[in-house]
């Protein structure tokens, strides 16, 4: 076996991020400060209705704005006005009907923004108002108007194991719902359109994905895939929120037709209506058990709204459903998961896609069911703990490390946080709203599961490149690859990966763009498996190329061997790598290897709860997670404390209202977000168990802990107040019970 030479800033070290100080200085070019010479200013005219007939649209009085270049409608889409992200069901520009609130009707460009704006509301457009189809359980069982040609379920998974005649000692039932989260990105968004004289055209684009994008925009626009070239600029986050097209199309439309650049920037609202969200629910579940508290059966019902379009609601229902039950060992399961179309926006990819959801209504039952037994709630998760060799709900093979019980274990005995005594450790404190009293304090619990990568057959696969090179007589690695950085350090570990591999320390990223093969998606907590698994493989390649000139592997590998080998000639090589393939689930059964790879996360939440005034503080949080192997422990520690806040946020305060289908909230003036003041200290463990099966042995770090953090804050408050808190988020009205 060949070695290379340690390197500094290779795996499992605390590598800093290549593009970090750009950042904290606010030098870093996002999409936003993308800039053309004599480029034109693109804008959107959105439907102010969920639901409506379009009667007629009039854009003669916007095209007399001086300034103006192009208003175009549905009639101006060069391709099939149609598009999606698993189905095609989206219209570039409504044609006869909006589906939601904010969906685009007509697209101008003009030599200012405002001028752009300015033009956008002088075009007319005649609706005919329409009911909108809003409830989801009418949507998924035929009791609503059809909104699309073959119905309102974009899909239904049942999953059947077991006996599905048992019965238990005890029974607890509970209803549950998640409200809407937005994946509230800082950086809205944006793109460049460059135009060639060719009739082809260069996007310049903030996105998850360059080459599902790229497919997307070529079907629209009418031109082979090589005509439409895509390069990532600076993703100001994500998080689930741009693996669906925006202005993609629109910009390259009005480029192409104009035949000058056009930048396209939504503002803060129109990024609300502009981006798909995470699904709200609504479950209902059933937990029987023997009376020395283990799991007999599981049943339940999951209703995700997924809003006007398909998106990527299938997947979603697919991981709502699998992983339903929670990381536990459950012998009896029936689970029913509709995803529905209804005239609420689009849903879509939201970190933990679908296991959030279910892990709140699971583990509020595993607290009613501990209840119920008189057991401690961490005891009952740990009796009933999945570990290697359990098998899924799907029939599959847990064959890799599952620390459950562990993790739930760490979280318990971490010491808990001594009472504050100031103001401002108190909720509402900072405001004079209290001095202590009417302050509870409550201690509550959460575990997760996620699947890790594409699954039920999906083909997830990378493409890297690796060139090596001698510059200056110091040996240059390069590396290639459309995999995107989204800000949670891809590149970094691209940079320690190269390192190991080779032994050089010099490593470049080229631009990410769709000049070289497919990456798949910023997504499902995968580029590090996946990617980092290609780029291992690519960089083996290299080495053996070397070895092969050397003509003998059985030394270490060092720049300067590598500068005598090489001398002026380049190794360069392409991989294209896949993960071992999963299986789709049975439809009728849901039985079926659908997932490649599990990861887990636990979490302890201690909060004070002011009980009079409904007010939330949340003290500490300690969370446990195994990440098989931590390439970047910074990294991880970062991806943890980021994943948490979001949970944090959908357990008390973040939620897009809806009123009939339209939103009430499009802003951070009234969506709130976790700020600084808002998240505690936390406790972390990172357990390295490693995956036999996985790069490294590595898990995906980024999803378990928005998952776990939620219902272990809820059960917090639960602990404090006595309520039931059957919805996220909880808000002081919820508490006070003042509705």
């Amino acid at each position: 076996m060949t070695t290379t030479v340690a390197t500094q800033g290779g795996i499992g070290t605390n590598a800093q991020r290549p593009d970090g100080a750009l950042k904290a200085r606010g030098e870093f070019a996002y999409s936003s400060d993308l800039w053309h010479e004599d480029m034109l200013w693109g804008a959107t005219l959105r439907s102010p209705h969920p639901h409506a007939r379009i009667v007629s649209i009039d854009i003669a009085e916007a095209l007399k704005v001086p300034g103006v270049y192009a208003v175009l409608t549905h009639e101006d889409v060069p391709g099939t006005n149609i598009y999606g992200l698993e189905h095609a069901d989206q219209p570039v520009l409504a044609t006869d009907v909006v589906r939601y609130q904010g969906e685009p009707v007509a697209v101008v460009a003009a030599d200012h923004p405002e001028t752009a704006r300015r033009a956008i509301k002088r075009i007319e457009v005649s609706y005919e108002v329409l009911s909108p189809v809003v409830d989801t359980e009418d949507a998924a069982h035929g009791r609503a108007e059809p909104l699309h040609p073959h119905g309102n379920v974009v899909r239904h998974v049942k999953i059947r194991r077991g006996p599905q005649d048992a019965v238990a000692d005890v029974v607890v039932t509970g209803e549950y719902e998640v409200g809407m989260q937005d994946q509230a990105f800082l950086g809205p968004e944006s793109g460049l359109a460059v135009p060639a004289e060719d009739g082809s055209i260069d996007l310049y684009i903030a996105t998850q994905w360059l080459h599902v994008d790229q497919r997307q925009v070529a079907v629209a626009l009418g031109l082979p895939l090589d005509k439409v070239r895509l390069t990532l600029s600076g993703v100001g986050g994500a998080f689930g929120g741009r693996e669906d097209l925006s202005m993609q199309v629109h910009a390259c439309m009005l480029a192409l037709h104009t035949g000058k650049p056009v930048k396209m920037v939504y503002n803060r609202e129109e990024s609300f209506y502009g981006h798909v969200h995470r699904h709200p629910a609504r479950m209902y579940y059933e937990h029987g058990a023997t009376r020395d508290g283990k799991i007999v059966y599981v049943k339940s019902r999951i209703y995700l709204d997924g809003g006007a379009y398909a998106s990527s609601t299938g997947a979603v229902v697919a991981n709502a459903a699998t992983l339903g039950m929670g990381p536990y060992d459950v012998p009896s399961v029936t689970m029913d998961c509709w995803g529905v179309y209804t005239n609420n926006p689009p849903c879509g990819a939201m970190r933990g896609f679908g296991a959030v959801q279910a892990a709140f209504a699971y583990e509020s039952q595993m607290d009613k069911l501990a209840a119920a037994l008189g057991l401690d709630p961490v005891e009952l998760r740990i009796r009933n703990a999945m570990s290697e060799g359990s098998i899924m709900p799907t029939g599959q093979l847990v064959d890799s490390p599952a620390p459950v019980a562990e993790l739930l274990a760490l979280v318990r005995d971490k010491p808990l946080p001594a009472r504050g005594t100031d103001l401002t450790d108190m909720p509402g404190g900072v405001s004079n709203t209290t001095h202590g009293e009417g302050v509870v304090r409550g201690i509550g619990y959460g575990v997760g599961i996620k699947n890790v990568g594409f699954s039920d057959s999906f083909d997830d696969y990378s493409t890297v490149r690796v060139r090596l090179s001698v510059i200056g007589g110091e040996v240059v690695a390069s590396v290639h690859t459309a995999a995107v950085e989204v800000g949670q350090g891809l590149v970094t570990v691209l940079q320690q990966i190269t390192r190991s591999e080779l032994g050089v320390d010099v490593v470049t990223i080229e631009p990410m763009d769709t000049s070289i093969g497919d990456a798949g998606s910023t997504s499902a907590s995968r580029q590090t498996y996946v990617t980092g698994g290609a780029l291992r493989a690519a960089c083996d390649a290299v080495r053996t190329a070397l070895f092969k000139r050397i003509g003998h592997a059985d030394l270490p590998l060092d720049s300067s061997k590598i500068v005598e080998v090489l001398g002026t000639d380049v190794i360069d090589e392409t991989v294209e790598w896949r993960h071992r393939p999963t299986y789709r689930i049975d439809a009728e059964t849901g039985q079926g290897d659908a997932h490649v790879q599990y990861a887990f996360a636990a979490h302890r939440a201690v909060v004070d709860v002011d009980v009079e005034l409904g007010l939330v503080k949340v003290v500490e949080l300690a969370c446990a997670q195994d990440v098989g192997k931590a390439i970047n422990p910074d990294a991880v520690l970062g991806q943890i404390h980021g994943g948490t806040a979001q949970g944090l946020g959908l357990a008390v305060m973040e939620e897009i209202q809806l009123a009939d289908g339209k939103i009430r909230n499009p802003s951070f003036t009234d969506y709130l977000i976790p700020t600084v003041l808002d998240m505690p200290p936390m406790v972390i463990d990172v357990l390295e168990r490693p995956d036999p099966h996985a790069p490294y042995g590595l898990r995906g770090v980024g999803e378990p802990p928005t998952i776990s953090s939620t219902p272990a804050i809820v059960a917090a408050v639960r602990a404090a107040t006595g309520k039931a808190l059957t919805r996220v988020p909880v808000r002081p009205e919820h508490i006070t019970e003042t509705l």
